[in-house]
């Protein structure tokens, strides 16, 4: 029975895919399953992995239908052996000693449930790609609760983590309602319960390329929403005790950033409202204050003061 389990999801990035199954065999921790997870590409994906050798370590399963990132992650979980879940996306590569380190940090600490790594952007070549290239630095926390952080930013990027199954099978699958932020949610869900591992190392690659879901602002703006809103019961009632302005904090941001999409969404009415009850919790949020002013405005005036 192999400890690791690998979801290695794959759509339409042939280009990158093997840079990425190499990247798996490299890890000097060799205690894994691969389980690919083809969601329906059409760019020869299917044919490269028809063609790849038998290997005892790999199963190949191809979606009948497109079931989107959480959908097939959450058909990979199904299938999985190993106690501990690593995520790996097409287009993504590791270094060899990912595994290894974060399999060590996870025995070291069991009251940690998810352990992820620094690392940094690359281009379609492999070469390293500085500053924000998508508009924010390569997520990272600290070891321990890290779930009011969380709060402000999803820090995690889903390549880099090794998440214990007893998480999953405590808090349930993914949400496959969501586009791209599925993976936040379930950060989230589970740093309500256990602590969250990091390690400050740079092991895990994230590609930047033209057709990275994050460019698709439109459904961003709409997992956000519901995000949001999930979070904000959540917040109102926390499953772990925190300083009354610390969550107070967390809950006038998460609730200014509600105003801000839905404002975005078309919902300028309701996006004052969230501005207003952020305001309420923490009255020195002067942006919240102008953005609060500028949901009257035409929705491509707003964007712009963003």
């Amino acid at each position: 029975m192999p400890r690791v389990t690998v979801l290695l999801t794959c759509y339409n990035h042939l280009d990158f895919l093997p840079a990425c199954l190499d990247s798996v065999r490299a890890q000097t921790y060799q205690d894994y399953e691969i389980i690919v997870l083809d969601d329906g590409s059409v760019d020869g994906t299917r044919e490269y992995l028809a063609r790849l050798p038998a290997d005892p370590q790999m199963k190949i399963v191809l979606n009948e239908k497109n079931l989107g990132t959480y959908g097939t992650l959450n058909a990979g979980l199904h299938l999985a052996k190993g106690e501990l879940v690593a995520i790996l996306n097409d287009d993504d590569v590791w270094e060899p000693e990912k595994l290894a380190q974060q399999v060590d940090l996870l025995d070291a600490n069991p009251r940690v449930g998810l352990v992820h790594t620094n690392g940094a952007f690359i281009d379609g070549s492999g070469a390293r790609v500085e500053g924000e290239p998508l508009g924010f630095e390569f997520p990272r926390t600290e070891t321990g609760d890290v779930y009011l952080d969380l709060v402000y930013a999803n820090k995690i990027i889903a390549s880099a983590v090794l998440v214990r199954r007893e998480c999953f099978d405590s808090l349930g699958l993914f949400n496959p309602d969501y586009f791209g932020s599925g993976d936040w949610e379930m950060w989230l869900r589970i740093a309500e319960k256990w602590d969250v591992g990091y390690i400050d190392e740079r092991l895990t690659y994230y590609r930047v390329h033209g057709t990275n879901a994050s460019h698709n602002l439109e459904k961003i703006w709409k997992d956000d929403e519901r995000l949001r809103i999930w979070l904000d019961e959540r917040l109102a009632h926390p499953k772990k005790s925190y300083g009354t302005t610390m969550l107070q904090k967390a809950r006038a941001h998460n609730l200014a950033c509600l105003g801000t999409v839905l404002t975005l969404n078309g919902h300028p009415k309701a996006g004052r409202n969230a501005y207003a009850r952020s305001l309420h919790l923490d009255p020195g949020r002067w942006r919240s204050r102008l953005r609060w002013i500028a949901t009257f405005l035409p929705k491509s005036w707003f964007r712009r003061l963003l």
